[in-house]
């Protein structure tokens, strides 16, 4: 258990970190005259997304659950999750933020792995619940934490399309 409870320290770790970055971008943002459009299911996702991890070592915590088969699994597949949203991010640069922003007059990003996909962050984000699920062995919360969640991104995924669109 703890080799588990260190694996989601890093994971909080690196999602508050994440949040400095975001906000940070956000004032470049706004010095920019960046608009915030409303988008409804923001404060939900901001809940869920760090209680879809809580909820995943919750699990391992509550059955007792030491690390598994799937551990190292886990820890492969967050790297890579990691790895590629670290990518959007940088390619993005200061238009990267947790909330939908829009600048007008901005071409969309095309470079880094937008070349190749629309919603590379939110691809990752799959990955590092997954991951998370296979560190912690939470085969109940992991899956439909992955679903709820993914649901979620995938409505904003549609709103993001529109508010960038114009």
């Amino acid at each position: 258990m703890i080799v588990q409870l260190v694996a989601l320290a890093v994971v909080f770790g690196l999602m508050l970190a994440e949040l400095r970055v975001s906000q940070r971008h956000e004032a470049a943002l706004d010095a920019l005259g960046a608009t915030t459009p409303h988008e409804p299911q923001y404060p939900l996702m901001s809940v869920a997304y760090p209680a879809s991890f809580l909820l995943m070592g919750a699990e391992a915590w509550w059955r007792a659950l030491g690390p598994g088969d799937w551990f190292l699994s886990g820890v492969v597949l967050f790297i890579g999750a990691k790895a590629l949203k670290f990518w959007a991010i940088g390619s993005l640069g200061e238009r990267w933020t947790f909330r939908v922003r829009v600048l007008k007059g901005a071409p969309l990003v095309t470079s880094g792995p937008y070349q190749y996909v629309s919603h590379p962050n939110y691809v990752a984000v799959v990955g590092e619940l997954v991951a998370t699920a296979m560190m912690m062995g939470a085969g109940v919360s992991g899956p439909v934490m992955t679903v709820v969640f993914g649901v979620l991104m995938w409505r904003r995924a549609q709103f993001e399309e529109r508010a960038l669109a114009g």
